[in-house]
């Protein structure tokens, strides 16, 4: 935890809050795990978050497209299609989700007990 700065206001450039202003969205963190098997058409990502509202699932995909996590290909078909993939950068919170999903479940499990 090197990277950490302890003991220092968490100000604009704090590199935790970059990171929390983006996966910090609700949902932002759902699409990125569903991306992370590969390329998937808007529909496939809708279907697979159940909850998500169009209208969220665009602003979610703009975001991370804005931050160059996220790459998007239309095709000029009717309708039309459009695929969104991670880029190198987005790929690189996988280790993130990873992370998130060991502190889930061991959240789980002190539930259980």
């Amino acid at each position: 935890m090197n990277s950490i700065e302890r003991n220092q206001p968490c100000e604009d450039q704090c590199p935790v809050k970059i990171t929390a202003d983006i996966i910090g969205s609700k949902w932002t963190t759902l699409v990125i795990r569903e991306l992370l098997t590969g390329k998937k058409r808007y529909s496939e990502i809708q279907k697979a978050l159940t909850g998500i509202s169009p209208k969220m699932l665009t602003a979610r995909l703009r975001l991370l497209e804005s931050r160059k996590l996220v790459t998007r290909t239309a095709f000029p078909t009717i309708p039309p299609t459009t695929e969104y993939e991670l880029t190198a950068t987005g790929r690189k919170l996988e280790k993130v989700l990873g992370e998130m999903a060991i502190f889930g479940n061991e959240l789980k499990k002190l539930d259980q007990d």
